[in-house]
């Protein structure tokens, strides 16, 4: 009697963790499925006319998930051609992604021009901050980096990533004698 009573909840457990197991399974197969019928769907319809900059940074979005960064920064280019005058602060979102997919394939002088671009039209965008001064230091320009960072630091006091960066490069950055 207390075996079976045992080797039910012992089941019970099992079926329960199996059933939690299946859920985030089935999620995370739907959650592709619904990302590659967007990519699927929008490389058809750019493919055959030409689209808007939203469709143009959606598809170059999703191609920087998914690491394939030459071609996300081809279809952030477009993004870009295609922004206009009352969409101008989505350029922002646009040049930060463009910059990101340059700084993934080591072009880091093209990744700071594209933030650059992108603090032009939104000085306060504090993920372009992050991401430039993170460019400076692999140029290995630790003055730089640090103004980046500090620039971050006095728009979001608590950036947490802009506040590990500038203290390690303050570290850094002081002679040791002193």
């Amino acid at each position: 009697m207390e075996n079976s009573k045992l080797l039910l909840t012992y089941l019970a457990i099992l079926l329960a963790l199996l059933s939690v197991a299946a859920f985030f399974v089935v999620r995370q197969v739907l959650k592709t499925r619904r990302i590659e019928g967007t990519l699927s769907r929008l490389q058809n319809k750019l493919t055959k006319e030409k689209g808007t900059a939203q469709e143009y940074y959606e598809l170059g979005s999703l191609l920087l998930d998914k690491k394939l960064y030459t071609q996300a920064a081809l279809y952030l280019q477009q993004a870009l051609k295609q922004v206009d005058d009352e969409e101008m602060e989505n350029a922002a979102l646009v040049y930060n992604a463009l910059g990101y997919a340059y700084f993934a394939q080591e072009q880091y002088d093209l990744a700071i021009r594209n933030y650059k671009e992108a603090l032009k039209v939104a000085p306060d965008y504090v993920t372009v901050l992050n991401n430039l001064g993170h460019s400076y230091e692999r140029k290995q320009l630790m003055t730089q980096a640090l103004e980046a960072y500090e620039s971050a630091l006095a728009l979001e006091p608590g950036n947490g990533t802009a506040k590990r960066r500038a203290e390690s490069l303050r570290k850094r950055l002081v002679p040791s004698g002193q």
